[in-house]
């Protein structure tokens, strides 16, 4: 299954988790923000990204739990210039405030307006200073 159909099967298939977040994300409905579900970026599919701010949001179950593949998966990321948000199920669908709360925040953190691109040889990556944050214990960006 190439990916754009392997993200429209994801998209048929959320979870609980992804519908709830995605229900606050979707349609400008989250301070106008404009977000994308099962987005193919590179050789991955993301849960939730802003590509204005580079913000990745992804809903974890217990399968993700230390996960290396993730961990190759956030670096990869990382170096596309995105910034990974990990939270985990049970918190998006227990404290829905506080996740929403963490992602707000990341999207304040990043640059307003996106540097050249370094492909064309002008501007640099910035690099978020930012400390990662935590809900319930899980770090929630990618370092």
């Amino acid at each position: 299954m190439d990916q754009c159909a392997f993200a429209k099967t994801l998209r048929r298939n959320m979870t609980d988790a992804e519908h709830l977040l995605w229900r606050h994300l979707r349609a400008h409905r989250f301070d106008g923000q404009k977000f994308r579900r099962q987005q193919p970026i590179g050789p991955y599919v993301v849960d939730f990204v802003h590509f204005g701010s580079r913000v990745i949001v992804e809903a974890d179950g217990s399968q993700h739990a230390e996960s290396p593949k993730d961990a190759g998966r956030d670096a990869w990321l990382k170096e596309q210039g995105f910034r990974v948000l990990r939270f985990w199920n049970h918190d998006i669908l227990q404290r829905t405030e506080a996740v929403l709360e963490a992602i707000w925040t990341a999207l304040r953190e990043a640059p307003l307006s996106p540097d050249p691109s370094p492909a064309r040889g002008e501007g640099s990556q910035a690099e978020s200073d930012a400390s990662p944050k935590t809900v319930s214990g899980k770090q929630t960006q990618s370092e």
